[in-house]
């Protein structure tokens, strides 16, 4: 035993810690007690042992250098987990972030659209109560495009305007040609013409822009057309004017979402949606004043509606809530429409216009036959079908 002691001594020398402590321990006395081998055990020449109580307690240590490496190879180890963990923490934060990220994006739009839906519930409603009152869609489309004003403040060059000008003509006469028809005819059925919406727009991409129309694309406008007739051949309230009217503005509108989703897509332009559909209000109510004093002069006065025993304070209060709801609402359809694509924004196009629909059958409890209904039906499933991609 002592011999391989000796000559592991000499194989690898001990450490100046190492010497200390053999030289502190040959200076003992020969004959120790228990505790005393404990603290410096010894055995031959002077090789370090372990009191692992394997044959009296004793076992030779590895070699220093063997020592040396293993703790190397254990900081070696440490660092390497020490810095591979920050990335795999910040990559764990990141897919997190952009998981929540899309959840918020959901939320947000979802919200935007219930607040559009609801805007647009009340903006008929009273709209429709101010024009069974008064039945002047010029004055009504002029207030409403004032209380707009109310929210907006000017900001644009010269040229900008230039630009939105031939918008803004379209935007008023789309909203003229709107209350014209709710004011003949009810709200379910103008909202049910309007549902041929994407008949003229597949007819403005003929005619402008030169794009051919796919047979799906041509086939859903078949339910379309369909459905429109079969619900005017019964409709209660029918009118032309209302007809006319609503499909001239399905006609104006159209060509408004063209004209601003190509202003929009300007890159030499600074406008967002927010900015186009603030200035556009504001031209539009500049444009639609002295049409309505041409053709309808000023009959919004008090004494032309005592005349006719209409309450002016509770007239005032629905009119206001109309205007402010018809710029909230449009305010929203158009921010919506600069976050999604267009397909998307038709399907909740055409969902609202069922939402509109049915809340208006409901609150002016609207009589509808059941060849009425199924007409509705036909055109807004194949406004589905249209917004399809």
């Amino acid at each position: 035993m002592q011999a391989v002691a000796a000559a592991t001594s000499r194989a690898w020398p001990a450490s100046p810690r190492r010497r200390r402590h053999v030289a502190s321990c040959s200076s003992s006395p020969t004959t120790t007690t228990t505790s005393s081998l404990n603290r410096c055990p010894v055995a031959g020449a002077g090789a370090p042992v372990l009191p692992l109580g394997i044959r009296g307690g004793r076992m030779l240590l590895a070699p220093p250098l063997l020592w040396n490496s293993g703790a190397a190879a254990r900081k070696a180890a440490a660092a390497t987990a020490a810095a591979a963990s920050p990335p795999a923490e910040g990559g764990g934060k990141a897919d997190g972030g952009a998981v929540a990220g899309g959840i918020s994006r959901t939320v947000q739009l979802g919200a935007m659209i219930l607040v559009w839906y609801l805007l647009n519930i009340y903006f008929n409603i009273f709209n429709k109560l101010v024009l069974k009152s008064v039945p002047f869609p010029y004055t009504i489309t002029t207030f409403q495009f004032a209380s707009g004003s109310f929210f907006i403040t000017l900001m644009l060059s010269l040229g900008q305007y230039a630009k939105i000008l031939p918008l803004a003509l379209v935007h008023t006469m789309g909203n003229v040609f709107t209350n014209m028809s709710l004011g003949k005819v009810a709200v379910s059925f103008t909202h049910t013409i309007k549902a041929m919406e994407p008949f003229f727009s597949v007819l403005l991409s003929v005619l402008f822009l030169g794009e051919t129309p796919s047979f799906l694309v041509l086939g859903s406008l078949v339910p379309i057309v369909g459905g429109v007739v079969l619900a005017s051949m019964t409709e209660v309230s029918f009118n032309w004017i209302g007809f006319w009217s609503a499909m001239a503005s399905n006609l104006t509108n159209q060509s408004r979402n063209v004209f601003s989703k190509k202003l929009l897509a300007d890159k030499e332009e600074t406008l967002d949606d927010i900015n186009l559909f603030s200035i556009m209000t504001v031209m539009s109510f500049l444009l639609s004043a002295p049409l309505m004093l041409s053709v309808e002069g000023i009959k919004f006065s008090p004494s032309y509606l005592q005349s006719n025993g209409v309450n002016l304070q509770e007239l005032c209060v629905k009119a206001a809530l109309a205007g402010t709801c018809f710029h909230f609402y449009q305010q929203v359809s158009y921010s919506l429409l600069a976050r999604v694509s267009p397909v998307t924004h038709s399907v909740a196009n055409c969902v609202k216009r069922v939402v509109v629909i049915v809340s208006s059958v409901l609150f002016f409890r609207t009589p509808i036959s059941p060849i009425n209904a199924l007409g509705t039906g036909v055109a807004l499933a194949g406004v589905f079908l249209y917004s399809r991609p």
